[in-house]
């Protein structure tokens, strides 16, 4: 059974620093692209960053040098590091993994963990 768990949001002050996790089970993670959407209240899902198995990144353009996506295989762990945190970052922020080779073959994705920006 496939389960992917996000941890590490919380609430931040503007300018702040968070780390998300997303650590999966039940697959070949290493064989999989992993992607960090968050949703705001009000508004639609987003795709924040991507990595894939190769490790090549994709940002989206309001994350770009503020938000480091990484991964380690070893403990199928793919981590979000977000830098200089704004109020409009406020969101849940999940994980999505789907097979790297085969995207549209599997797709899983996790509850989400919740990052507040705010003074």
């Amino acid at each position: 059974q496939v389960e992917l768990v996000e941890s590490g949001g919380g609430l931040v002050e503007p300018g702040g620093s968070l780390t998300l996790s997303c650590t999966a089970s039940g697959l070949r993670f290493r064989f999989h692209d992993i992607e960090w959407y968050r949703q705001a209240p009000g508004k639609q899902r987003e795709l924040v960053a991507r990595i894939f198995s190769g490790s090549i990144t994709y940002y989206t353009d309001s994350v770009k040098d503020r938000f480091t996506i990484s991964r380690d295989d070893a403990k199928n762990v793919v981590y979000l590091q977000m830098t200089s945190l704004k109020t409009e970052d406020t969101a849940v922020y999940s994980c999505r993994s789907y097979p790297s080779l085969r995207p549209t073959s599997a797709d899983y994705w996790g509850r989400g963990t919740q990052v507040t920006v705010s003074s």
